[in-house]
């Protein structure tokens, strides 16, 4: 990994007010396949959809053999062979709720000695559950829990896992997941 530089990249889902986001860094060199893994752990998702990346008007994924599609796969395909530092790239996750994420490649950095990458720096905000609609239908359970006084305000807490704050972003947990990226 001597010549191999460091991308800075900052991943917010679109159309989340106020927005979820993270700031990783990944060798620039990271095949597609790879970073998918990455932002699943970042963001917090299960990685139970199909993904896609758009990069340039391409579109990267896993392609079904079952099904024609205009997707190229992700496997050996390299971050750095597509884009660049400043370039914006298109990432969705689950094409029914249609997550889509904007990844901004900043900086570009020099390894540092002895750091694991991939590693997150810092975010914003606790990623949506999975299957509760996309944008439009996370806002349902948001309202629900904004009052526990509504009738439906035990269920949707138990819908989502127990304790849910969706301004909560933990950091060493991501990270504790990002160190068992190989």
């Amino acid at each position: 990994m001597a010549s191999t530089q460091i991308y800075q990249l900052k991943v917010t889902l679109k159309d989340i007010r106020p927005p979820v986001w993270r700031r990783v860094q990944v060798a620039s060199d990271i095949k597609l396949g790879k970073l998918h893994r990455i932002i699943q752990d970042a963001m917090g998702w299960t990685d139970s959809h199909l993904h896609a990346f758009n990069i340039g008007g391409e579109n990267y994924g896993i392609p079904d053999p079952d099904f024609e599609s205009d997707i190229h796969s992700e496997c050996n395909v390299k971050l750095n062979d597509i884009a660049q530092a400043g370039d914006r790239v298109s990432y969705e996750y689950d094409f029914g709720d249609g997550w889509r994420h904007e990844i901004l490649v900043g900086k570009e950095l020099p390894v540092e000695p002895g750091m694991h990458y991939p590693r997150c720096l810092t975010g914003k905000r606790a990623c949506p559950p999975e299957d509760c609609g996309g944008v439009w239908g996370y806002q349902n359970p948001l309202n629900i829990l904004a009052n526990p006084k509504r009738e439906e305000y035990g269920e949707t807490l138990e819908w989502l896992g127990g304790e849910c704050d969706p301004e909560t972003f933990e950091l060493n947990e991501v990270n504790d997941l990002l160190r068992k990226v190989r």
